[in-house]
């Protein structure tokens, strides 16, 4: 094959693995229950890969864009990659007033437990209140607890450790430590105690 028939055959095969990974981005989390939702590195990642497909598989496209989109396409099919595998696994949606938190969820001594940032947790006032869990389809109340016990921080962060596949990869490409940032917190979801009787 000769060298521009080379660089056709890469340009086609980069072209369709963009086109791919950012399709992926955008369906991947319409396997869940309730709102449609995509993490910012996947709006990201996904519109920059159809973008670049599009240029890629594009006849008569100038040679720089196309180099530009060649050279970049490394960076935006990670991005949407991660938004795509983040929601391959189990996610849950949090409802905390008008907000709705995508979250990974685990599970230890029968008692589902999250993770985030504190400024997280504290801009939506999550610890003490009641709020909705929706999960595997089935809406419950909860009641988030924050757990100030770096033992608990931890053995939550071994548990996904365990559970997403994504949250592995991530850290061996550097982008997690080997355990809970120094910002990051873990939360109890209690089940919410059944009104008293005769009230409102």
């Amino acid at each position: 094959m000769s060298e521009p028939g080379q660089r056709s055959l890469v340009s086609t095969v980069v072209a369709l693995c963009t086109l791919v990974a950012g399709l992926a981005a955008f369906l991947v989390p319409l396997q869940h229950a309730g709102p449609y939702g995509v993490p910012g590195r996947g709006i990201v990642g996904g519109l920059a890969c159809l973008a670049i497909s599009c240029i890629l598989l594009s006849r008569g496209m100038p040679a720089i864009a196309r180099g530009v989109a060649f050279a970049a396409s490394p960076f935006v099919l990670f991005l949407a990659l991660y938004g795509a595998l983040a929601e391959l696994e189990e996610v849950v949606v949090l409802y905390a007033g008008g907000a709705e938190l995508r979250l990974w969820i685990v599970d230890h001594a029968g008692v589902p437990w999250v993770s985030m940032n504190r400024s997280k947790a504290d801009e939506h006032g999550l610890d003490g209140a009641r709020l909705q869990l929706l999960r595997g389809g089935e809406t419950h109340c909860v009641v988030p607890r924050i757990a100030e016990d770096p033992v608990a921080n931890r053995r939550t962060f071994d548990l996904r450790q365990d559970k997403y596949a994504i949250q592995r990869l991530a850290g061996a490409l550097g982008m997690f430590g080997d355990g809970p940032g120094p910002e990051t917190i873990t939360l109890r979801l209690d089940p919410c105690e059944p009104a008293p009787a005769g009230a409102s």
